[in-house]
């Protein structure tokens, strides 16, 4: 309700910068050349792991991008548990619902740190973020190296980009 009064109560960089990370997350080449799903489940495998991407870059800022870091996630959950109200989900399981999908994002930051430092290849860290099943080479292909591109874009960024909420 909240929210709905006070727009700005969630500051602007952060919710431009997960605009930025939606609008990424829905290029079609994720879904076409990448032949992750179109699905709820696919889509938010694809937002879940750019922003984790994110989220692991921001933590190479050091304290000043923690607080953007926090807000960030804040606003993830709010546009989770957004989307589940608007799919008819109530109460009594929406707050777990919500729970295991941070979780879900959790698990993919964890992931993408391990695969940022060259820990597992690329390739293996997209399969275990993006795909249920084994996807076709050539898919798997074009969509890790389409996040190894958004990683490079990310590292070129300077600490000022993000807090203007930009991920050019």
């Amino acid at each position: 309700m909240l929210r709905y009064l006070f727009p700005r109560l969630t500051p602007a960089p952060a919710a431009e910068l997960y605009d930025a990370v939606v609008a990424e997350a829905r290029k079609p080449h994720w879904y076409i050349e990448g032949g992750i799903a179109d699905t709820i489940d696919g889509r938010f495998a694809m937002l879940a792991t750019l922003l984790a991407l994110v989220l692991v870059r921001l933590e190479r800022e050091g304290r000043g991008a923690s607080e953007l870091s926090i807000v960030l996630t804040e606003r993830f959950i709010d546009s989770m548990e957004s989307e589940h109200r608007e799919l008819g989900l109530g109460d009594p399981k929406l707050g777990r619902t919500v729970r295991k999908l941070v979780g879900s994002l959790s698990r993919r930051v964890d992931l993408w740190r391990l695969a940022v430092a060259g820990e597992p290849s690329w390739q293996d860290s997209t399969r275990d973020s993006i795909y249920k099943s084994e996807p076709a080479s050539d898919a798997l292909s074009h969509t890790s190296e389409g996040l190894r591109l958004f990683w490079s874009g990310l590292e070129k960024l300077d600490g000022t980009k993000f807090a203007e909420g930009s991920l050019e």
